[in-house]
Parts: structure tokens; sequence; C-alpha cells
């Protein structure tokens, strides 16, 4: 496919540019985004949430949460204010008792609770109602594939040491694609969330082409796209990977943080608005050229601070905002928004991290949008008006 320019590489098969959040912490666990959840327990993970609770009690915990994290007013929200897509996390253990067992369960067989299918049926109902597309994101396997919290199990990443837990994964993608396949508001599957960088590239394009077909069999590549994450790594370690002709509406994601090393940590705002302004845009323009393939970022935030989301890590934590005032981290925040939005817009789609937080409003867009870091596109006619400005602008130097 050519993805030479921004309009063919976000129009290529869907008529249009995804501009997304994620719904984090709502299917899939994570303790920074709800503390409130985990109030008083020693749980770090979905699965020791519900080994510690036992089953009566975490059902009814994360149904009471299911039914009150998202609503149908949420999506009616983020269509007026211009969202057009949302990527929903979801576990392996989506569709009932029957995926593998991990010693982390201890003497529970099937500690997850049941119930979550429901939840996404309706996310595919709101979506419809208000137009928004949905990809659906496998985001804990069994066995974990990262190690981190969002994987279903903090500090264990052996989803990709047995045959038992990838075959497992391939049949919850296989299942969601024949589930949702004639539904609308399906825009794609991702295969798998953030696989750790020491998985072999190898395992991950065996287990991604085998994904590929098994959604293939029920959705068209006109409708659906399939994608994948591109594993913390270089993209050109996927040359030549899911191609045209063979292969096609293939996307891969990355994923765009700068809080996680201590380099970025240690920025300025200058030099974060700078990474994301001028070095991201280069890397951007590249693998738009070079790839072959759409190109989403499935996550970013204007998180600065790893503190607010690692809440196990040690600091010293060198916040890029500590001196300014109320003033200037509002301007900082706008600067640092709009940087990585520009950078972002070049690709096929982007989705922010995430939704709605409880207590940390840099990684909840509907903060943001409410502190005006954000553009309202619920109001194209600002937009038209800028432009007419600027054209006059252009008219006054000829």
């Amino acid at each position: 496919m050519t993805t030479s320019t921004m309009h063919d590489n976000g129009d290529r098969f869907d008529g249009g540019k995804l501009r997304g959040v994620n719904l984090g912490g709502w299917l899939v666990l994570e303790k920074w985004i709800t503390p409130s959840l985990f109030a008083g327990l020693k749980a770090t993970d979905e699965t020791s949430y519900c080994v510690e609770l036992g089953e009566a009690e975490a059902t009814r915990r994360l149904h009471r949460h299911w039914n009150t994290f998202i609503t149908r007013d949420d999506f009616a929200w983020l269509a007026g204010a211009g969202i057009n897509a949302v990527r929903l996390p979801v576990g392996h253990w989506l569709f009932g008792k029957d995926y593998p067992y991990h010693r982390r369960y201890q003497e529970v067989r099937y500690p997850f609770v049941e119930g979550g299918l429901a939840i996404v049926d309706q996310v595919f109902q709101w979506a419809g109602e208000f137009g928004l597309r949905v990809v659906l994101d496998l985001h804990a396997a069994p066995g974990c594939q990262n190690g981190f919290d969002n994987g279903g199990m903090l500090g264990i990443c052996e989803w990709h040491t047995s045959e038992e837990y990838i075959d497992h994964s391939l049949e919850v993608v296989e299942r969601l694609a024949q589930r949702y396949a004639d539904h609308p508001a399906l825009h794609g599957i991702e295969v798998l969330n953030e696989p750790r960088w020491d998985v072999p590239t190898e395992l991950l394009q065996r287990y991604t082409t085998d994904a590929y077909h098994r959604i293939r069999r029920h959705c068209p590549p006109e409708r659906v796209t399939v994608v994948f994450h591109d594993g913390f790594r270089s993209f050109r370690e996927y040359a030549g990977f899911l191609q045209e002709p063979e292969f096609s509406n293939v996307a891969i994601d990355i994923h765009r943080y700068q809080c996680f090393v201590r380099n970025d940590i240690d920025l300025d705002i200058f030099g974060h608005i700078r990474k994301a302004a001028v070095e991201w845009r280069a890397e951007a323009d590249e693998i738009i050229r070079a790839s072959g393939y759409q190109i989403y970022c499935g996550e970013w935030s204007l998180g600065m601070n790893l503190k607010v989301v690692s809440l196990w890590a040690e600091g010293p934590f060198n916040h890029a905002l500590e001196a300014m005032d109320e003033f200037q981290m509002s301007a900082a925040y706008r600067g640092y928004a709009s940087a990585q939005l520009l950078t972002f817009e070049k690709y096929a789609g982007w989705f922010f991290w995430t939704y709605r937080t409880e207590t940390t409003p840099e990684w909840c867009y509907r903060d943001c949008v409410e502190q005006g870091f954000f553009p309202d596109l619920s109001r194209p006619e600002q937009f038209a008006g800028m432009r007419r400005a600027l054209e006059r602008a252009a008219n006054l130097t000829v």
C-alpha cells in the first residue's frame, strides 16, 4: 500500500483518520487508573485482585465498576467532543472459564470475573448509536506478554514460553472477529498489546500471521483492519512482513510516551515539546515513507512524571512542571499536547491513553479537554475561521 502522504496514510481504507481514546482501566484493571478499587488490598493487577477477593466479592465489585466507570453518557460526550473511535482493551478471560491455568491463580482454577462480554456488546451498541468506530485490543494474554500490570500479571512474562498460551490467544482473537464481524462499528482488531521487547520477533511474526488468518475467516479486509503492536522495536524488524498483495489492510501500532526512561523524565518542558515536535515528527515521516503499513499511535498522553503511573517505582522524579505556577503549567500542557497532536496527525490514527482516570488528569482525556489542553474538535467552524484568517494574512504578504 502507498503511505507516502498524510492523506493516503489516513484514508486508505476507512475514509477518514481515527481520532480516538483508549477505554483503559475498565475491562482490564490498572491500579494507578482506579486506585479506589484496590484500597486496602495487596493486589497489584487484575489477577491478584480476583484471587485476593475471591469470586463472589470480586464479581460484586467489578460488575459495579463495569456498569459505572464508563456509560452511555461518556460515549455521547466523546462524540460531542469530536472523537470518532475508541480502543477497547480486553483480557484473555473475556469469554469465560476456558483459559489456561497459571500458578499465580493459586488454588483458584478460574479466578477472573465473568460478564465482561456483555460490556463489550454494550460498547458496540453505543458506538453504533454515536457513530464511533471500535478497535478491539487483546490487552492481557495468558501467561502475560510483558510483565506489566496492564498485561494482567505484574512481574510475569511467560506468554511466549507456552504454545497453550499462544493458542488460547489466537482463539480469543478469532472469537472476537466472529462475534463482531458484522457490526458496522468494528474498525479493527489488535492481536496483542505491547509484547515485551525480548519476545523474539520471529515468534511475534508467526503469531501475528496466524492471527491475521483467523480474523480474515470472518472479517474481510475491505471492512476490518488487522493491527499489531511493534513490540517496542524498530519497524524495520518487520520489513516485508504482512505486505500486499497477499495481506491487506494491516496497521502497525506504536506507543509513544515521555515518562518511562531517565532521559525523558529529566527533560524540562522545552525538551519534551522538542522531542514530540521534532524527533517524533522525523520518526513519523520515516515510518510512513518506509514501512508500507498504516500507522496508529495507539497510546500517548500528557504524562511527564513516572511516579503517577508506576505506583511501585522509586525516584527521584524530576517533574518538568514542578517549578511553574498555574498559568505556566497550563501553557506547558497546551504546548505539549499540540506538539504531539501535530505529529500524530501524520498517522492513520491516534488514541489517547486514556479516557478516564481517578487521580491523574494528565492521563485523562476528559480532564484534558475540560482544562482546554486540546482543541475543541466538536467546533469545526473555529478551524474554518482560523484557515480564513491565515489565507487573508497570506494574501496581504503577496
